[in-house]
């Protein structure tokens, strides 16, 4: 994990290309930005585009490709959309009906692709401040949770929020609150710190999504919003087909998390 996080964001897509990457990518290309995927028809994309910018916190939206093409001119020129993830999501009409390692089966002419801002890009602020991720130390996915906070509706679009949590020391929740909101377009500060039922989470040990993280005795909960919201908003909504990354599975682009980064 170490090699591959002092590899560029071009070195760790090809490798996914390749099929030599198909775990989470926490930790790799550290310093760059990490994209949440969101993919469906041109008849629904208006929509998205609308529900996103109703929901900034969740949906922070950094690149549009055009219709039928896979390529995010912004964040990754020359990338794929349809190869350059580990893992994909496959939701038809609310149901999860594949997950794949690439979109050959599934790609058309009519997709739009989003990339959406993604919390592993603060990681690396958090981490140059001293403050501990445990999905990284024990080489899990990060866990995720569909919460009880309604997003604001768009067009067909609706749904709960979902959120990502990492255990905090009690004594460094401020200063991670300082180093994740200076990253507006990537989820920013957190939406809740503390006890995870006031968000409609009964068990924390049991994410929707990803893994859990041991919660050590002096460590607060946080929990930040969370571009897996539109796999929740597919469940709810029932579009005729969405194509997401697989939870943790993400699109790594070619800025650094600075270049996103509010003085």
């Amino acid at each position: 994990m170490l090699a591959l996080a002092h590899k560029s964001p071009r070195e760790v897509r090809e490798l996914i290309r390749k099929r030599e990457i198909t775990r989470p990518t926490a930790g790799m290309a550290r310093g760059h930005i990490q994209a949440n995927l969101a993919i469906v028809p041109k008849d629904l994309a208006f929509d998205f585009l609308l529900f996103a910018q109703r929901n900034p916190k969740s949906c922070p939206i950094l690149d549009v490709t055009e219709p039928g093409n896979p390529e995010p001119k912004i964040m990754a020129p020359g990338a794929d959309l349809r190869y350059d993830i580990p893992k994909y999501r496959i939701y038809k009409y609310g149901e999860l009906v594949d997950e794949v390692i690439d979109l050959d089966d599934y790609w058309r002419d009519d997709l739009v692709g989003f990339l959406i801002g993604c919390s592993f890009s603060f990681e690396a602020a958090m981490l140059n401040a001293g403050i501990p991720i445990r999905h990284i130390e024990d080489n899990h996915n990060v866990p995720m949770y569909i919460t009880n906070i309604d997003t604001v509706p768009a067009g067909s679009f609706h749904g709960k929020m979902v959120v990502s949590m990492r255990p905090i020391p009690h004594h460094q929740v401020v200063r991670a609150v300082q180093a994740t909101s200076r990253f507006p377009q990537v989820h920013g500060a957190p939406v809740h710190i503390g006890d995870p039922s006031i968000i409609g989470i009964t068990d924390v040990n049991k994410p929707d999504f990803g893994d859990p993280s041991v919660i050590k005795e002096g460590e607060v909960p946080v929990f930040w919003a969370c571009g897996v919201t539109p796999q929740s908003i597919a469940m709810t909504s029932k579009p005729e087909l969405m194509i997401t990354h697989a939870p943790g599975h993400m699109f790594i682009c070619d800025p650094t998390d600075e270049d996103l980064a509010v003085l």
